[in-house]
C-alpha cells in the first residue's frame, strides 16, 4: 500500500540552523549586556547581522532525469528541493538528505502507481564558475505502472441489512470508478473511494461513511488489489419540514411551496430542488435545507428550513434598451401579503416606443397539489400593424406548476379598440382558455440541450355588434439539438476542453378560427416579426393585409427558424462567446390560400452571461431588402 509522503519535523530542520546560529545568539547576548554598562552607547546592531544577504549562493543544484509527466511531478514536490536555497548545508547534512531522498522519490512515484522504480541519486561537485558549488541528480526509470487486479466492494451497517438493498449494491458496483484494468493512482484511488460513498449519501443513507480500505500492492507483477468496505448507515426517510427564522409568511404555505415527498425516502437532488423552489418563490432572501439525522428516527427524519424573510414590499425600477423597441423605463411593485387575502400582487408599469402598458397579477399560494388561484388585469396601448391599440384584458383562474409542466385553466375578457386612417371597429370577447408547457432544457435560463414544447386552446364568443364563437389555439416548440463539440487541446487528452456545438430549431403556429364578419379582437389575433421571431423585419411587422392595404393582426401566423450555434477559440482558449448563423421565415394571413412567408438570414454572437444569453444578430430581410441590428437578452420559453 502506499506509503505517505514523510515530512521534516521542527526538531531536524532545527538541527539545520543550530550551528550558524550558536554563534550569532552569543554574539548577540554580550552585545546586549554591553549595552547595559553605564555610558555604554546605544547602537542598533548592523542589518547584515540579522538577517542573510539576499543573493547568497544556493547550496546545490537540483536536477531530475524522468519522463516528462513524472519529471514535473519530482521538481514540485521533492522535499530535497526545500534546501537547494540553504546556503550554510553542512556536507553532513546533504549525505543524510540524499539517502532520505530515495525514499521520497519512491513515494511520490508510488501515487502514480510506480512501486518497482529504478533510482539513481548522485552529488557531485559542480563545474567552476557554476553559481552553486554542488550539483545533485535524481535519474528515474519508472518501471511498469501498476493496473487493477481485482476490486472488492463490502458494505455493512443496518442499511446493508435491508432486502432492497442489493439493488444499490450492484448499481455501486457496476459505477466503481477503478474496475480491473484500469491503471492504479492514489488520485484514481481515492477518487473511487468518494465517488462510491457518494452514491450511497445521494439517496437513502446521507450518514454512510467509508469504513476501511487497503490497496494490496504487488511490485513483482505491477498489479493491485483493492478493498473497500462503506457502513451505509440507516435508511433515511423525509418527516415534516420545519421554518427556522420565519415571522411573516405563513409556514405551512412554505411547506406547501418546496413540495418535499414527506414519508419518500431521503434523496439529495429532492432536497435541493425543494430549497431551490422556496429560495425563488420571492418570500424569502436565503434558504438553506438540512436533514436533522441528530434528532427524530430515521424513518421520519425532520427537515430543517432556515429561512431569512424577504420583506413585504419590493419597489424595483428598470432601464433597458431593445432594437425592436427603443429605450424602456419600469417600475414594479410587489406586496407579498395582501391584507385579507394573504395573495401575492404585482403590479407593473412598461413604457417604450412601442408599448405603454399597466398590469397587476394577484396570486394566491399553492394548495397541497400546487394548484393555485390568480387574477390579472391590464391595460395596454401598443403598435400592431399600421395601427395604435388600446386594448383591455381581465383573466381570472388556476395554474399550477409540478416539475417539467406547467398548467392553466382561465377566463378571459379581452377589449380592444384600434386608432389609425381605416381602422377597423372596436371589438370584445369573452373566452374559455387552457395553456400547456413543457420544458426539458438542461438550463431554462440558458439553454444548450433540451426541449420545449407549449399549447395553447381558447373557446369563446365575441360581444360587439353581433355574438359569434371562435375558437383560438397556438403551438409552440424550442429544441436543441448537438452537434459535436469544440475542443481546446490535444483530443487524446483528457484534459482537453470542450464544448458543444449546436442547432438551435425553433417553430410556431397559431389559427384563430370564426366566421369571416366575426369582430375578433386585436388581443386575439396573430402579428410577428422582430428580435425573438422573424429577424430582418420590425417589431411585430408582418401581419395580415386589410382592404385598404395597411398591416393588422391576422387569424393564421406561422414562424420557423433554424440556427447554428458554434463556441468561438481565441489562441487556444474557448471563450464564453459563440457565433450563428440562421434564417428565419414567417407568415401572418386572414387567408391560408393567399399565404407569402417573409425570409431573413443573418449572423450574429452569443455570450454566456450571468442572466442569460446576450445575442447580437445582423439580419437581411429577403423581402424588404433591409439590413436590421437585432439585440436581446435572456431566454424565454
Amino acid at each position: 500500500m502506499p506509503r505517505s509522503r514523510p515530512t521534516p519535523t521542527f526538531r531536524s530542520a532545527l538541527h539545520f540552523l543550530q550551528r550558524p546560529l550558536l554563534p550569532l545568539l552569543t554574539a548577540s547576548l554580550l552585545l546586549g549586556g554591553c549595552s547595559l554598562l553605564p555610558g555604554a552607547p546605544q547602537e542598533e546592531a548592523p542589518a547584515a547581522a540579522s538577517a542573510p544577504p539576499a543573493d547568497e549562493a544556493p547550496a546545490f543544484t537540483l536536477q531530475v532525469q524522468a519522463p516528462d509527466g513524472l519529471r514535473e511531478l519530482l521538481e514540485q514536490n521533492m522535499e530535497l528541493r526545500r534546501y537547494t536555497r540553504l546556503g550554510d548545508l553542512q556536507p553532513s547534512e546533504l549525505s543524510r538528505l540524499l539517502v532520505a531522498a530515495e525514499a521520497d522519490v519512491r513515494t511520490l512515484l508510488g501515487t502514480q502507481g510506480y512501486f518497482s522504480p529504478d533510482i539513481t541519486i548522485e552529488s557531485r561537485t559542480a563545474p567552476a564558475g557554476s553559481h552553486a558549488p554542488r550539483t545533485v541528480q535524481v535519474a528515474v526509470e519508472p518501471g511498469p505502472q501498476t493496473t487493477v487486479a481485482s476490486a472488492h466492494i463490502g458494505f455493512t451497517g443496518s442499511g446493508a441489512q435491508a432486502d432492497e438493498f442489493s439493488r444499490r449494491q450492484s448499481r455501486v458496483e457496476r459505477s466503481w470508478a477503478l474496475p480491473p484494468g484500469q491503471t492504479f493512482t492514489q488520485s484514481a484511488w481515492d477518487n473511487a473511494k468518494t465517488q462510491g460513498l457518494r452514491r450511497l449519501q445521494e439517496r437513502d443513507y446521507p450518514t454512510a461513511r467509508l469504513a476501511d480500505s487497503r490497496a494490496d500492492i504487488d511490485p513483482d507483477t505491477a498489479q493491485a488489489a483493492l478493498d473497500v468496505t462503506y457502513d451505509t448507515g440507516p435508511a433515511y426517510r423525509f418527516g415534516p419540514l420545519q421554518l427556522r427564522g420565519n415571522e411573516r409568511y405563513d409556514p405551512d404555505g412554505a411547506r406547501r411551496i418546496a413540495r418535499l415527498p414527506t414519508g419518500a425516502g431521503y434523496s439529495e437532488a429532492e432536497l435541493l430542488d425543494a430549497q431551490q423552489r422556496l429560495a425563488s418563490s420571492g418570500y424569502y432572501d436565503t434558504v438553506f435545507l438540512t436533514l436533522d439525522t441528530e434528532n427524530g428516527p430515521p424513518e421520519a427524519t425532520p427537515v430543517i428550513a432556515q429561512v431569512s424573510e424577504a420583506k413585504l414590499h419590493k419597489l424595483v425600477f428598470g432601464a433597458g434598451i431593445s432594437t425592436d423597441s427603443g429605450a424602456r423605463l419600469s417600475a414594479n411593485h410587489i406586496n407579498n401579503r395582501l391584507p385579507w387575502l394573504g395573495w401575492r400582487a404585482t403590479t407593473k408599469a412598461a413604457l417604450d416606443r412601442e408599448t405603454q402598458s399597466l398590469d397587476s397579477e394577484w396570486v394566491s399560494l399553492p394548495d397541497d397539489d400546487s394548484w393555485r388561484w390568480f387574477g390579472a388585469g391590464q391595460v395596454k396601448r401598443e403598435v400592431m400593424g399600421s395601427y395604435d391599440v388600446n386594448s383591455v384584458q381581465l383573466r381570472g383562474g388556476t395554474s399550477q406548476t409540478l416539475g417539467h409542466i406547467d398548467r392553466n385553466y382561465y377566463l378571459q375578457y379581452d377589449s380592444a379598440t384600434p386608432h389609425g386612417i381605416d381602422a377597423p371597429d372596436s371589438s370584445g370577447a369573452l373566452s374559455a382558455n387552457f395553456g400547456w408547457t413543457a420544458r426539458y432544457f438542461n438550463n431554462n435560463n440558458s439553454p444548450t440541450r433540451g426541449y420545449g414544447l407549449g399549447l395553447e386552446l381558447g373557446v369563446g364568443t365575441t360581444l360587439r355588434n353581433q355574438r359569434n364563437p371562435f375558437v383560438r389555439t397556438r403551438v409552440r416548440w424550442q429544441s436543441f439539438i448537438p452537434l459535436g463539440k469544440v475542443a481546446v487541446g490535444s483530443g487524446a487528452d483528457s484534459s482537453a476542453v470542450q464544448r458543444n456545438a449546436r442547432l438551435a430549431l425553433r417553430a410556431e403556429g397559431g389559427a384563430v378560427l370564426a366566421r369571416a364578419d366575426a369582430a375578433v379582437p386585436a388581443s386575439q389575433l396573430f402579428i410577428t416579426g422582430g428580435d425573438t421571431t422573424v429577424r430582418g423585419y420590425g417589431y411585430r411587422a408582418i401581419g395580415a393585409a386589410t382592404s385598404s392595404g395597411t398591416l393588422y393582426g391576422g387569424r393564421y401566423m406561422g414562424v420557423a427558424s433554424a440556427e447554428w450555434q458554434r463556441p468561438i477559440a481565441i489562441r487556444g482558449d474557448l471563450t464564453h462567446w459563440e457565433s450563428a448563423v440562421f434564417i428565419d421565415a414567417g407568415a401572418v394571413t386572414d387567408d391560408l390560400g393567399s399565404i407569402q412567408a417573409k425570409v431573413g438570414v443573418g449572423a450574429g454572437l452569443r455570450w454566456n452571461s450571468p442572466v442569460g444569453p446576450l445575442q447580437t444578430d445582423l439580419a437581411w430581410g429577403v423581402q424588404d431588402k433591409r439590413l436590421r441590428l437585432h439585440l436581446r437578452l435572456g431566454f424565454n420559453f
